[in-house]
This record gives C-alpha cells, sequence and structure tokens, in this order.
C-alpha cells in the first residue's frame, strides 16, 4: 500500500534504534515528548545485534576454549570441545534476550516503533518506505542516529561467504582453518584473539606500522606479545591488494605474497551513514567524510540533531548512549551540552587494553607538563591469583596533580575503566586516588599504587 503525500504529524522523531537511538527515545519520552522511532533493522542497532555483544559473547566462549592450558599448571585437568552450531544458538540468545528487553523498555514508555526506512525530503519532513508502503511524517523536533556501516575495499569485495565483515564473521556456523582479518584495529585485534583461541589459523593484515595505531607504544608491544603467543601472524606496512583461489594477495616490505585464506575479514573501519538518510535535505552540512556538523547540544538544524557515529569522535556505543541524553535535553528545552572530558576506549584483546584520558605524550603535545607512574601487573596479588601478570597500570597528572589520564593493558582491566574515567572527569588528585582504600586483592589496587608512585611514596613496586 502507498500512503499519498498528506503527512502524520509526530512530535519527537527518532531515526535509528540502537544504543544512541533508543536512548534518546526513553530520555525524551521520560521528559513528556510523544515519541516516534524508526528502525530499518533490528532495534540495538549494530552494536546489540551484530557487533559489540555478539563480538564480546563469543570473546567470553573463546577465554573458555583456552582455560584447560592455562590452568592445567594449577592442578586442574580439563578439555574444551567446539559446538559451532550450539555457540551460534549461545549468540543469539544473548542477543535476542538484549533486544527483547529493549523493546520492552520502549513499550513501557509509550513510545511507538516504525519498520522502515526514513529519509529526509524537507526540514521538517520524513519519508519512511517499508516495502511498498510509504508514509510521509512532518516532526516537531528530529534526533537522527543512524549510524555507520563497514568500509568495504575495492580490491577484496564482499561476497558474504569467503570475504565477510565483521558482523559475517560473527554469524557463520562454520569455524575458518585459515582466517585473514584484514585491519589490525582493535575490532581486527579482538576478533584476531578470539578466532586463535577458537582454532582458527589467523594472520592479521595492517597498512600502519603497528596494529592498534594511535595506541601507546608499550600497550602496542603488550598487545602484539599476546597476539603472537596466540599464534597469530602479524603483517604490518602490508596492504590486501587482491583475492585469488589461494588465498588474499597482499603487498608489503618485501613485496607482494599470497596468504592462504578460506575466509577473510574485512574489518578496515567504519563510515557514517549520513547518506542514507538524506541530512542535507534537512538543512544539515555534511563533511567530506560523512560526519553530520553539530553544535554541542547535537544540533544540526534548529529542529533536527545528530548523534553517535554520524558525530565527529570515536564511534563507540557509550558515546552515542551520552549523546542521546544531551540532545534529548536540548529538544524538550532544556539546559544541557556534550563536553566530555574523556570517553573512555576498551580493546577486549588478549590482554585487555583500557585508555581514559591523555597520555603523557598527548599532554606533552598539548602543552601541559605532564607526569605518569606505571604499576606493573607483576607486583599485583590480584593479577597473580588470575595467573598472569603481563602488563600495567599507568596514571598521568598535570603539573597540579591532577588526573589526566590513565592507560592500562592486561588481564581483566577493561573494569577499571569506570574508576579512570570518574577520576579524570572530576578532576580527582594524586592523592584522591592514592588515598582512597581499595579493597584487596582487587585490580583497582593497581590504580592506587600507580597514583601512589606520582605522589612519591611507592609501596609494591620500586
Amino acid at each position: 500500500m502507498v500512503v499519498g503525500e498528506v503527512a502524520e504529524a509526530v512530535d519527537m522523531l527518532v531515526v535509528g534504534g540502537g544504543p544512541g537511538g533508543y536512548a534518546t527515545a526513553l530520555h525524551a519520552a521520560r521528559l513528556g515528548r510523544r515519541v516516534t522511532l524508526v528502525e530499518r533493522g533490528e532495534l540495538g542497532g549494530t552494536c546489540l545485534n551484530v557487533g559489540c555483544i555478539p563480538s564480546k559473547t563469543l570473546i567470553e566462549v573463546a577465554d573458555t576454549m583456552v582455560a584447560p592450558d592455562r590452568v592445567a599448571a594449577w592442578g586442574v585437568a580439563a578439555t574444551a570441545d567446539l559446538d559451532m552450531s550450539a555457540l551460534q544458538a549461545h549468540l543469539r540468545d544473548v542477543v535476542e534476550g538484549l533486544t527483547r528487553g529493549v523493546r520492552h523498555l520502549l513499550d513501557r514508555a509509550g513510545v511507538v516503533v516504525l519498520a522502515g526506512e526514513a529519509r529526509f525530503v524537507k526540514p521538517n519532513r520524513v519519508v519512511v518506505e517499508h516495502g511498498a508502503t510509504v508514509e510521509h511524517l512532518d516532526f516537531r523536533h528530529a534526533i537522527v542516529a543512524t549510524g555507520s556501516r563497514p568500509i568495504e575495499l575495492a580490491g577484496v569485495p564482499l561476497d558474504g561467504t569467503r570475504v565477510v565483515g565483521s558482523a559475517g564473521l560473527l554469524s557463520s556456523d562454520t569455524l575458518p582453518e585459515e582466517l585473514v582479518l584484514v585491519g589490525g584495529g582493535y575490532v581486527g585485534v579482538e576478533l584476531g584473539c578470539a578466532f586463535a583461541k577458537l582454532g582458527s589459523r589467523v594472520t592479521i593484515v595492517e597498512t600502519e606500522a603497528s596494529i592498534l595505531p594511535g595506541f601507546d607504544d608499550r600497550i602496542t608491544r603488550t598487545v602484539t606479545r599476546g597476539l603472537r603467543s596466540l599464534g597469530v601472524g602479524i603483517c604490518c606496512d602490508t596492504t590486501a591488494v587482491d583475492i585469488e583461489d589461494a588465498g588474499l594477495v597482499v603487498s608489503g616490505p618485501d613485496g607482494s605474497a599470497v596468504l592462504p585464506a578460506d575466509r577473510v575479514a574485512v574489518v578496515v573501519g567504519r563510515r557514517p551513514n549520513s547518506d542514507m538518510v538524506g541530512l542535507v535535505e534537512a538543512g544539515a552540512n555534511v563533511d567530506e567524510g560523512g560526519l553530520v556538523v553539530v553544535d554541542p547540544a547535537r544540533r544540526a538544524t534548529e529542529t533536527v540533531f545528530a548523534i553517535g557515529d554520524l558525530t565527529p569522535g570515536p564511534a563507540l556505543a557509550h558515546k552515542a548512549t551520552a549523546e542521546a541524553e544531551v540532545a534529548a535535553d536540548v529538544a524538550c528545552g532544556r539546559a544541557n551540552a556534550f563536553d566530555p572530558t574523556c570517553i573512555p576506549l576498551i580493546v577486549f584483546s588478549d590482554p585487555q587494553v583500557v585508555v581514559v584520558g591523555m597520555t603523557k605524550a598527548d599532554a606533552s603535545s598539548a602543552g601541559i607538563a605532564a607526569t605518569s607512574s606505571r604499576f606493573p601487573l607483576a607486583a599485583s596479588g590480584r593479577a597473580r591469583t588470575l595467573g598472569t601478570g603481563d602488563g600495567f597500570v599507568t596514571v598521568v597528572a598535570d603539573g597540579d596533580g591532577t588526573v589526566i589520564g590513565v592507560q592500562a593493558v592486561g588481564a581483566h582491566v577493561a573494569e577499571l575503566a569506570g574508576e579512570a574515567a570518574l577520576a579524570v572527569e572530576t578532576a580527582a588528585t594524586v592523592e584522591d586516588m592514592a588515598g582512597t582504600i581499595h579493597a584487596h586483592p582487587t585490580l583497582g589496587e593497581a590504580l592506587a599504587e600507580a597514583a601512589m608512585g606520582l605522589a612519591g611514596r611507592p609501596l609494591h613496586a620500586g
């Protein structure tokens, strides 16, 4: 059925049902707005359905697969076998349970959810298409959270079978024998660790000089050690050129080579979905990279807001969720602005990585006279009880002793991100962190120990 161009009036329109979109809808409904949310796929977006949640679930399974080797020296004899069909059923169960939870929250808040693709045709109107059905909606305010999509490589096109993106790799019922990951950023590193533990022979191809480009060198070296201990091959300064029957053709420092691969996953980054929703027709400015120009309130026009991967900054779900509240508040007449001191970044590799705020090098580049102290996890009681002491926690402070950054690499350090971000956001001092009693034995003690080092009174490290 095709509905004519007579438009239905809606109060608050949210385009996109991912972490930013559904959070926006819930905040706006809480503030008394009548909210209509349009989603072309599944509620929860990329993160919940094919990204963060299934990948971290897979990583947990992969960790269990190698547990027998890890605990053998502890006097525990165990074995592990993998059933890929059962694994996929488990991933679906986790995703579907969380998706049901999101839908329940939206239903309880009175949010109207429409299935379909929305596209702006006027500054205050969208067309929503779902199959043969076309609807026109005139809105009072619109908040757009349509996220991003994977970047594809012309020389190595996706075919959905042998050459896939991260979503295709995560949803496969078969385990590749030879897996090549094109891209050594955090997605490639996470998947590389996981599939190596599941039993694949993994190679990572990265165009930059090291994996995790842009990260602190000490972190990169530690993660590289972890990958190599899992048998992962790493080809840096190398470009994927073509795919042929024998494998992936690459060009590197030593010339061309063919990497054996029964599956290739292209994970080289993402591009904003601004072009898919026609934001220019709404009067928004979009830069050459597809990012929507917004003010601190996330306002792209007087009545249209953009959040999440559509806007500058790291493409992270928790950034989108934080921006959601700002956009909803401002659209509802409340003062707010997106101005975080830090946005925590976590890599669920083995070992894990946490980066919060500035490194010492970042501070130096910004003209800040910073100091730092690094506490080795080899001296952490909790790390040793977990069976690993590889890694460290670094605390960075400015000249006044204010904590401006935390970096950590090691087993389970992802759980330190909350305290680290709170310290940076609230301008906690080195003395605040060092003087706070941390429970023993926990990894959190490493933060206090690093702060003690900065305060000139190290305890468990020389």
